[in-house]
């Protein structure tokens, strides 16, 4: 009772941060809103109501009790006077009172300055509530190293009062190492883990025990960061969207043997000489490169995180996030890496929400090398040397992706970078940086396109996040030249002369394939199957991993060969050195609606094309 009397007289204050993000909405009428359902918390000040009579119950009160990394909650709810626009606050951790806050001036006590992780309106699953005043919702809770609580509001999101505060919830090991994450590391036989906990290194030391099947077990160590509020670089990341992240650690699985199977576990060594285990996980490691054998790469963007409790106020936001992940996790598999080319959880300054995506794709990333991209919800920040000075990151300036993730750039803080996979040369761009000719990323790109073999790797992958080549979406066709501004006019130089074989993009939240072009024009007329010499690069948009649609321009663009106003992502099989399957699937139902082949042998990518030629001499 303590907790409630001392809440009956908070003043809260709860920051609108709405209109701060200046994201750019390109709406579908079946395919969301677009709007970070956090930041829908609209109102400056909310008022303790507590009522004797309202009550909110929880149970169970212990999770994890059998090492899951998730659990149910029943929540029930009674108020006296009931409204249809009553709602419940999942809060973590679960004291959300003034006590918790960072600020000592400009701010009136007490007050509430942390967003809640999740809610759901009261009525969600009970019709009658507005007349009964009893409800009983379910919510599914992973374990972010720290309790939850409850808390009934009325009002509504524009001026919401609290009526009731849950007891607390928590996970039996909160601290826990949980949601492992593989990437290939700089070099083609190394495996990066990357995973996150609550024990920092003056508790415990973080290691990955690893080997192959039935063989004997390694020990490799792990290297730990974290990020704190002061390096967010505005709202709300800084302000009410602030959560501690934890730790993160990242472990170096080194000198693997390729085409095998390992096994691996996370592991903390206490400082009494106990140990804390993550539950044992698998992965195959890579190909040599060059290795002729069969070789599957998914790559989507722009898929976001959604709430499988039906939370609601995810309904409209990522419609197509789960429908996506449950797909890929069906076809585990067939499927060897993955790339998330960009607007990875859609977090927006809420740093709840990267746990939350990290736990969703767990099941995939803890397989496969999962392997980022930057977008511009990970990295703008204005004033902060984005390419694009606007705040569609919500103040996170790139810090939580970069630091949740391994990618295997020489500097993270710059997420371009280059990797191998078996026949594959991957060159992956950082568009919320300069991409132009005389910049640093532009000399990276070109020193990647050269550096591949293409003898060994006969298939060259350009991937960013922007669409720096062609894309009917109608925003762009207002603009007039159907890709980001300055998007192709240097790198189109680069993808002719190396050959680039397919040119991969997000942020357009469609589908769309377009011809082998250059310069603006088809220089081939087949659709389906395509043979012989390499000339033009095929670009194709995959952004409609979950988020809102994205609709197109009603103007027909000559070089657009298909596209799809759903979510889905493409799939990419290399039979051998001359044979490529391409594949777009469906998120509703993992079926193939597009595909092209293409067929050739060594000689076809030496050919000399237009701008695209070795120089000859004719000394002989």
């Amino acid at each position: 009772m303590g907790f409630f009397l001392k809440v009956a007289v908070i003043l809260f204050c709860l920051v609108h941060f709405t209109d701060a993000h200046n994201i750019r909405q390109k709406l579908h009428s079946d395919g969301g809103d677009g709007v970070q359902p956090l930041s829908k918390i609209q109102i400056l000040k909310a008022v303790s109501q507590l009522h004797e009579n309202a009550f909110v119950s929880a149970y169970p009160v212990l999770l994890g009790t059998e090492g899951e990394d998730f659990g149910w909650v029943t929540v029930n709810i009674s108020s006296p006077n009931p409204s249809q626009d009553d709602w419940v606050a999942v809060f973590s951790p679960a004291n959300f009172n003034a006590s918790t806050c960072p600020y000592n001036e400009d701010y009136y006590e007490p007050y509430i300055c942390t967003s809640p992780i999740k809610y759901k309106y009261a009525n969600y699953s009970s019709a009658d509530y507005a007349t009964t005043g009893n409800s009983t919702l379910k919510f599914r809770l992973i374990n972010q190293r720290a309790d939850f609580a409850f808390a009934l509001f009325s009002g509504g999101l524009s001026n919401p009062k609290l009526v009731a505060v849950s007891n607390n919830v928590t996970f039996l090991y909160p601290k826990a190492p949980l949601y492992p994450r593989l990437a290939l590391g700089k070099l083609w036989d190394e495996m990066t883990v990357t995973w996150t906990s609550g024990y920092n290194i003056d508790e415990a030391v973080p290691f990955v025990e690893w080997g192959l099947e039935r063989e004997a077990r390694t020990r490799s160590p792990a290297g730990t960061l974290t990020f704190s509020r002061r390096d967010m670089c505005a709202a709300p990341a800084r302000t009410v969207g602030w959560r501690d992240p934890g730790f993160i650690h990242t472990s170096f699985l080194k000198d693997l043997w390729p085409n095998s199977v390992y096994s691996y576990k996370l592991g903390h060594r206490l400082s009494n000489g106990s140990y804390i285990w993550s539950k044992v996980y698998s992965f195959k490691s890579s190909p040599y490169p060059g290795q002729d054998s069969l070789q599957r790469v998914i790559v989507f963007g722009d898929m976001g995180k959604a709430e499988r409790d039906g939370s609601n106020e995810y309904a409209d936001y990522q419609p197509g996030s789960l429908n996506t992940t449950d797909q890929l996790i069906k076809d585990l598999d067939n499927i060897d890496i993955v790339f998330h080319i960009g607007d990875i959880p859609y977090a927006n300054g809420y740093i709840s929400q990267w746990d939350q995506f990290t736990s969703q794709v767990e099941p995939l990333a803890s397989v496969v090398p999962y392997m980022v991209a930057s977008g511009n919800h990970e990295r703008d920040t204005t004033g902060t040397g984005s390419f694009y000075d606007t705040n569609d990151s919500g103040g996170e300036c790139g810090v939580p992706a970069e630091t949740m993730y391994y990618v295997p750039a020489e500097n993270r803080a710059k997420f371009w970078y280059a990797t191998d996979y078996g026949m594959f040369h991957f060159c992956i761009a950082d568009t919320e940086h300069d991409w132009r000719e005389g910049s640093e990323q532009y000399k990276f790109m070109e020193k990647c396109f050269a550096s591949a073999n293409r003898h060994k790797q006969p298939w060259l992958i350009f991937a960013a996040h922007r669409v720096l080549g062609y894309s009917s979406d109608s925003w762009y066709g207002e603009e007039g030249s159907f890709d980001e501004p300055m998007g192709r006019d240097d790198m189109q130089k680069l993808w002719q002369r190396y050959k680039v074989d397919i040119a991969f993009y997000g942020h357009v939240h469609n589908y769309e394939r377009i011809c082998p072009i250059y310069q603006n024009q088809c220089v081939n007329s087949e659709t389906s199957n395509y043979s012989g010499t390499v000339n033009g690069t095929i670009h194709v948009v995959v952004g409609g991993g979950g988020s809102h649609l994205s609709d197109f321009s009603t103007l027909q663009t000559f070089w657009s060969i298909y596209k799809d106003l759903d979510f889905g992502y493409t799939k990419l099989t290399a039979y051998n050195h001359s044979s490529l399957l391409f594949e777009y699937m469906k998120s509703s139902d993992g079926k193939v609606y597009d595909s092209f082949t293409i067929s050739r042998d060594y000689k076809d990518v030496l050919a000399c094309v237009h701008d695209g030629c070795e120089p000859t001499t004719l000394a002989t």
